[in-house]
């Protein structure tokens, strides 16, 4: 296990359930209309000049909102938690609707441009997010972003930022924690092929199985057009006598192979990924057939540190549910940003470019502690690529239990 841990940290990674970290083009169920631009949730905007002006896209409504309402939500607390506080460092945060599609993404975000955005959140999921990396990188707004995970996000703009293991990292670890813990002698990979979330992930487990010696019995693929039957991808595996199935997705498609796997009375382990974080509350899901379900994830809301119970309790009395790992990634990127600042002696009156600047020089210097990692602390290279351990969970009882 110390192998493992120190093997990830080395890599710089992002385990998220929750997107995942977030380049789903699954289609949950929506969760509501957007909430106003602001933040749905309490406290007074700042007075202009006042705070750091803080934009973000993401999807607000439609399929994926359940990511983007995670993200605003997650976002905005922080915001108001630190305006309550006080101090010198405060934020006005904007989110715009991106729907969960590029082109859309790139208009919010030039909308944003037009409010006064001095510093951005990116967008909530990967392929919206390559689309206003690209712009943050031209317009030199430094940017953080909470779940948009593709290494193309990151790429090549010095910039842009990420606090979500990226797809690759998240494979390489899977893989390994899936050997050095024994959890499966025979593995078969379900994956979706139009998704860079999912063939990212599945691309580096495949490389680092081989490279351990983990046995890989074979792999099956679907689209988004191809996503509500399962059962051959399901017999496949069980005539390969696969003991463990690898779910490198997020969690509508997965619940799909859980309840028809149940109904082919086929019972192997499943092993997923931070974007099947959500699972457990997924609506018409029976959340029994996730017992046993392992993962690698962020942020356990189950877990009973002080800063965590705070949040979940906060979150679950103003929307009435439990954060997943896109609200907690969120949260964190706010706190992290405010550190950052202050470190750098930044004040709102400074343009863009000029925090731009300050915060590309303090970030790969600072380590953060904040909900998501093992508690051990956050840091960030010059790529902007995160550094931060996951945690080992398996759905027990209906909830998160650690497994290390």
């Amino acid at each position: 296990m110390k192998k493992l841990l120190a093997m990830l940290m080395a890599v710089a990674m992002c385990f998220t359930l929750l997107t995942a970290c977030g380049n789903s083009s699954d289609t949950p169920a929506e969760t509501g209309s957007a909430p106003a631009e602001t933040g749905d949730n309490t406290g007074e905007t700042p007075a202009d000049g006042t705070a750091f002006k803080l934009g973000g896209t993401g999807p607000l409504t439609g399929g994926a909102s359940i990511y983007g309402l995670a993200a605003q939500r997650g976002a905005q607390i922080a915001v108001d938690e630190i305006r309550e506080a006080g101090g010198d460092i405060q934020f006005d945060l904007r989110y715009e609707d991106d729907v969960h599609v590029a082109e859309t993404a790139v208009n919010a975000y030039n909308t944003l441009k037009g409010w006064g955005m001095q510093i951005s959140l990116g967008s909530v999921t990967s392929t919206p997010g390559i689309a206003t990396s690209a712009l943050n990188y031209e317009d030199r707004i430094f940017a953080l972003t909470p779940s948009a995970s593709s290494p193309d996000v990151i790429a090549g703009k010095d910039n842009v930022y990420q606090m979500c293991f990226s797809d690759p990292n998240q494979g390489l670890a899977s893989a390994q924690y899936i050997y050095e813990q024994g959890l499966g002698e025979s593995v078969y990979i379900i994956w979706k092929n139009d998704d860079i979330y999912s063939t990212g992930i599945k691309d580096q487990f495949m490389a680092e199985a081989e490279a351990l010696g983990l046995n890989v019995v074979g792999d099956s693929t679907f689209t988004e057009d191809t996503q509500n039957d399962f059962t051959v991808q399901l017999t496949d595996a069980q005539q390969k006598g696969a003991d463990l199935i690898f779910l490198p997705m997020y969690y509508q498609p997965a619940s799909l192979i859980l309840t028809q796997a149940d109904q082919m009375g086929y019972e192997p382990k499943f092993f997923g990924v931070d974007g099947m974080d959500g699972i457990l509350t997924m609506e018409g899901f029976d959340a029994t057939l996730a017992e046993g379900v392992m993962l690698l994830t962020p942020f356990n809301a189950d877990a009973t540190d002080e800063a965590t119970v705070a949040f979940v309790t906060k979150y679950q009395d103003l929307y009435g549910e439990t954060p997943n790992q896109f609200a907690a990634d969120a949260y964190d990127c706010v706190y992290a940003l405010k550190q950052a600042l202050e470190t750098a002696g930044c004040t709102p009156d400074m343009s863009n470019e000029e925090l731009c600047d300050a915060l590309m020089e303090v970030f790969p210097t600072i380590t953060f502690t904040g909900l998501t990692g093992d508690g051990q602390g956050i840091t960030w290279d010059s790529t902007g690529a995160v550094s931060k351990a996951p945690k080992g969970m398996v759905i027990e009882g209906g909830a998160y239990v650690g497994m290390d």
